[in-house]
């Protein structure tokens, strides 16, 4: 099965007193044996970095330790995907079309890169607005 992992799962697979901790680092670990094959857009790997290193997470994260835990327990078990310029323009376009405003750009390009990596499940802890963002793939999205 091919899995597109959304930060807020990634985020909470990273640090262990994360609520949703548990939840994540067992689907973390169905990517790390192989046992799914996992995608995450390069938008999404700053995102962790940004997230892990600015949240007043206790202990905090700093940047060295974000880069351990994407080069460690992430880049090597993840298919990296980009998009295209033209996507970006496009996903904007597709934002402005439907009023949506801020931050929905962001799961939005997720989305986009999902669908681009020809997922059949995509993993994030914001169900509800990827599903309204993306109705024609709801039934792809999910909690882990």
């Amino acid at each position: 099965m091919k899995a597109y992992f959304d930060t807020t799962i990634l985020v909470a697979a990273s640090v262990a007193d994360h609520s949703h901790h548990n939840q994540a680092i067992a689907t973390l670990e169905l990517s790390q044996s192989g046992k799914i094959e996992s995608y995450v857009s390069g938008h999404g790997l700053s995102e962790v970095y940004a997230v892990l290193t600015r949240t007043p997470f206790h202990p905090a994260v700093y940047p060295s330790e974000a880069l351990k835990i994407l080069q460690e327990n992430i880049l090597p078990y993840f298919k990296l995907v980009t998009i295209t310029p033209q996507m970006y323009i496009e996903t904007i376009r597709e934002c402005a079309d439907r009023g949506w405003i801020g931050g929905r750009i962001y799961d939005a390009i997720h989305l986009g890169c999902a669908r681009e990596s020809d997922c059949e499940r995509i993993y994030t802890f914001n169900v509800r607005r990827f599903q309204q963002l993306a109705p024609d793939l709801a039934q792809c999205i999910c909690e882990p």
